[in-house]
């Protein structure tokens, strides 16, 4: 993790505690109630205000703060008018009628395929070990299941469970009974050259975070764990994970899914409600 430049900054009292906990596991400072908006350094800051929780750049001419969102902006729009069970995530997990698998999503950044995936009736563990992205990611559940205006957002939310821990030692300690029905990947790489090419998030998590290295192990663990079958979404013309070809794939416009199949998944499976 690269969090030298980084502070924790808390601009509400009821959040304190929770910026405290997090400083602390950083080891970064903590600061209380300053402006950060005319700070050149440091290049981050985690602020927990009014608002919730958010990773802002700093500096004047920075972009808005990163905030893991499911109650409106392109997550809630994608779950009213995405196409449902025709989407290709849908698709690569398994999703259709009567059938709702388990998912263990292993690299689950700010939720939103792991959000997508709850929507359509599958209950999703989201492991997280970035202790930055998961207070981003928590606060977001948290605001999303308060969020009285739409009652079916907190039973959404109620299918998303997430673990502060390394996906490889949990891999590694999974027993039989506890296996998911699917393993969903999404690591993390390289900057790509072009930074106009890279959303804000990634380029804020690429500095404060860095990219998966372990991504092959990864792999190879969750093919061990899964039931059915593993699922690792890739820029389009990405090479394969640890160089190992899939069973299949499924081709989008920007990305596509390697499914790497166990064995047939039943015609029911799980449950939706």
């Amino acid at each position: 993790m690269s969090t030298d430049e980084l502070w924790v900054v808390c601009q509400q009292q009821s959040l304190l505690s929770q910026a405290q906990r997090l400083a602390e596991q950083l080891q970064r400072p903590l600061k209380v109630d300053i402006d950060f908006a005319s700070l050149s350094q440091p290049a981050f800051v985690v602020v927990f205000n009014e608002q919730g929780v958010a990773l802002q750049q700093t500096g004047r001419k920075a972009p808005g703060p990163i905030r893991a969102e499911f109650a409106e902006g392109s997550v809630d729009h994608r779950r009213k008018f995405g196409g449902g069970k025709g989407q290709l995530i849908a698709k690569a997990v398994g999703v259709k009628a009567g059938v709702y698998p388990k998912v263990l999503d292993a690299t689950a950044g700010l939720g939103k395929d792991a959000f997508v995936l709850a929507t359509l009736g599958c209950y999703v563990q989201m492991l997280e070990r970035s202790p930055v992205v998961h207070a981003l990611l928590a606060d977001g559940l948290v605001r999303a299941s308060q969020y009285g205006e739409d009652p079916e957002l907190a039973q959404i939310i109620k299918r998303m469970e997430l673990l502060a821990v390394d996906s490889q030692n949990y891999l590694a300690d999974l027993i039989d009974h506890q296996r998911p029905d699917v393993i969903y990947l999404d690591p993390m790489f390289p900057e790509r050259q072009k930074s106009a090419d890279v959303k804000k998030e990634m380029a804020a998590f690429h500095h404060v975070v860095g990219k998966d290295e372990d991504a092959d192990a990864l792999l190879e663990k969750a093919i061990a764990k899964a039931l059915y079958r593993v699922v690792v979404k890739r820029p389009r013309k990405a090479p394969f994970i640890a160089n190992k070809t899939p069973s299949y794939q499924l081709e989008g416009k920007s990305s596509r899914y390697d499914i790497y199949t166990i064995k047939k998944m039943p015609e029911s499976l799980g449950s939706h409600e």
